[in-house]
């Protein structure tokens, strides 16, 4: 199974593939974004086309977005958002499933604990997918990551309990939806 792993922001989006059985995942490709500044609305498009031509290049078959959360302002979750958002449209105008995880989870997944640094999480991103020299960018080793806590979570039945609990959360993301 291919998956492209996304890493959302306003002006540097990450993204990452691999190729996962469930039990071993070997990576494709990551990279960055850059909108370099300039309007929301041209800096959505750019998200959106790169994401789109990731997508065109790496043919995954899933995609996963890592959720939005309110840190420091509401007004900068809310370009998160709407970045977030332009990501989700080039996945589902590719025909994509689309799955949310929440960052904690994604953290806990692939380091062990939901409070884990950015520079944790891109060292084991480097770890388990064998990566030689340095480890990826932060927003690339994030989308990395959220790649792999979907191929964990794809290859883990659903149960009741954490169907409750939110520990799985998948949503899929359809053209009527948007």
């Amino acid at each position: 199974m291919r998956i492209i792993g996304i890493d959302p922001g306003s002006l540097t989006t990450g993204y990452g593939v691999i190729d996962s059985d469930g039990r071993r995942s070997v990576h494709v490709t990551h990279g960055c974004i850059t909108t370099g500044g300039g309007v929301l609305p041209e800096r959505l498009g750019q998200i959106q086309r790169g994401i789109a031509d990731a997508i065109g290049a790496a043919e995954p078959a899933e995609m996963a977005v890592e959720e939005v959360f309110v840190h420091r302002s509401a007004a900068s979750a809310l370009k998160l958002g709407q970045a977030r958002g332009a990501a989700i449209c080039a996945g589902v105008a590719a025909g994509l499933p689309v799955y949310e995880y929440p960052a904690r989870l994604v953290k806990q997944s692939v380091v062990g604990g939901g409070g884990a640094s950015k520079r944790q999480v891109a060292h084991m991103v480097a770890v388990l997918l064998e990566l030689e020299g340095a480890a990826p960018a932060e927003d690339a080793a994030d989308a990395l990551a959220v790649a792999l806590a979907h191929a964990h979570m794809r290859s883990r039945p659903a149960t009741p309990s954490s169907a409750r609990s939110g520990r799985r959360r998948a949503v899929r993301w359809t053209e009527k939806d948007l």
